[in-house]
């Protein structure tokens, strides 16, 4: 490190050294904040009018293709899921608290959405958590990596609903059979993203660390491994948000109350416009939760730029 440090100053002190050097360098870097600045605002600007004529093209040629079909049950239009998604969210009805047993008012979509959160949030918390963990361990630790990888590898290929005959035994139809399933996939997403992460950590970095005193495993983890594996292990959680709702749809498809319910059983009964609009509710919710993630995120890891 003195080394790299004693060759650095040579090369500054002759380029300031050089009075015609320095002035240009000065005036660049007053300049390039502001002409960045503004080609971003445009570069946004002409990304959000692509977005929206991108969207409106869509919504025309879903309009079209639904007017020539003529039959809602085959084709909703997306005026027929508009105003099935006003009806499911106006629709009063109520919603039981968990553990607490006491009922309030809600609409129908609330209470649908309410119900698969209760399943969502406990799946992705404790699987990511458990995911995190054995991937950080088995990518740290060569000796568990090798009594492990062979358990991994004959478990990771098996789809989350596979487990579903288990979830219906081991813990019945409802809340945790469906938090099961969902806490499967969210762990396998987390474990090879930490894994990797973990294992893809520069072996200088740890070298450095151990000249600079860090000489216990536990203290290495925490201010060398854990930071440098935080984008992998961030990739993995933003993945696991937006794949678990893909999971919630089939873990409810043996009767777990729900949106995926609603959507399975819509179809069933032929109100595809119900159906597609508790689909939209679903891309709205991972937009919301991705983009409050990402800003999370953001500011977790400001310290790499």
């Amino acid at each position: 490190m003195s080394l790299e440090t004693g060759s650095a100053s040579p090369r500054t002190t002759a380029e300031t050294g050089t009075t015609g050097v320095t002035t240009t360098d000065a005036d660049t870097s007053d300049s390039e904040p502001s002409t960045g600045t503004g080609s971003l605002s445009d570069l946004d600007a002409v990304g959000l009018a692509y977005g929206a004529v991108g969207s409106a093209v869509f919504l025309a040629v879903w309009q079209a293709a639904a007017m020539a079909v003529g039959r809602t049950y085959l084709l909703p239009s997306p005026v027929e899921v508009a105003t099935a998604f006003v009806v499911e969210l106006t629709a009063p009805t109520t919603f039981t608290v968990p553990f607490v047993g006491a009922s309030i008012p809600a609409t129908r979509l609330i209470a649908n959405l309410l119900q698969s959160l209760l399943h969502y949030i406990p799946g992705l918390v404790v699987g990511s958590i458990l995911g995190i963990s054995l991937g950080i361990a088995m990518g740290w630790s060569g000796r568990l990596d090798d009594a492990l990888t062979p358990v991994t590898r004959f478990l990771r290929p098996i789809p989350p609903l596979a487990w579903i005959v288990f979830a219906i035994v081991w813990i019945g139809i409802g809340h945790g059979g469906a938090a099961f399933i969902v806490g499967i996939g969210a762990f396998w997403i987390n474990f090879y993203n930490a894994y990797a992460g973990v294992e893809g950590v520069s072996t200088h970095l740890r070298e450095v660390a151990s000249t600079l005193g860090v000489d216990d495993d536990l203290t290495m983890i925490r201010k060398v491994i854990l930071p440098a594996a935080t984008p992998s292990i961030a990739t993995g959680v933003r993945t696991s948000i937006g794949q678990c709702w893909m999971i919630v749809v089939a873990a409810e498809l043996f009767g777990a109350p729900g949106v995926g319910f609603q959507i399975i059983n819509a179809a069933q009964n032929l109100s595809t416009d119900v159906s597609v609009a508790y689909m939209a509710v679903i891309s709205l919710v991972f937009l919301v939760s991705d983009g409050a993630f990402r800003r999370v995120e953001r500011r977790a890891l400001a310290w790499r730029d």
